[in-house]
């Protein structure tokens, strides 16, 4: 994680959030704001962490997921079901922004892990 907010902060010059840690999701987290988008940083919180598993896989790092903004996290659930994919949960759960949030299945998105943040 230090390294990661090194490379922004001093490589690249850009703001980094104070490191917040989210025992609830097993992360710890640090927020990189751009101007159109933010970046998460993870870092796990315990060996139960969900992070762990893929840090493992690849230990220098890498993306392990995109987020999506949807207006209405119902909707866009219901719509997805319509068109057959699938979700890593059966409802939306309160994310590291406080929103709802809700993951769909790699498997049915190329490949990549995406979640849907309700804003």
């Amino acid at each position: 994680m230090q390294k990661s907010v090194k490379l922004f902060e001093d490589t690249l010059g850009i703001k980094t959030s104070q490191s917040i840690p989210l025992p609830e999701h097993g992360v710890t987290t640090v927020f990189v704001e751009l101007s159109n988008m933010k970046l998460e940083l993870l870092h796990p919180l315990g060996d139960k962490s969900p992070i762990e598993k893929f840090l493992q896989k690849s230990p220098i790092g890498g993306m392990h997921h995109i987020c999506l903004e949807v207006d209405n996290i119902e909707n866009a659930v219901k719509d997805l079901k319509e068109k057959n994919i699938g979700l890593l949960s059966d409802e939306p759960k309160i994310g590291a922004h406080g929103k709802p949030v809700i993951f769909l299945h790699p498997k049915d998105c190329s490949g990549v892990l995406i979640e849907l943040e309700q804003v």
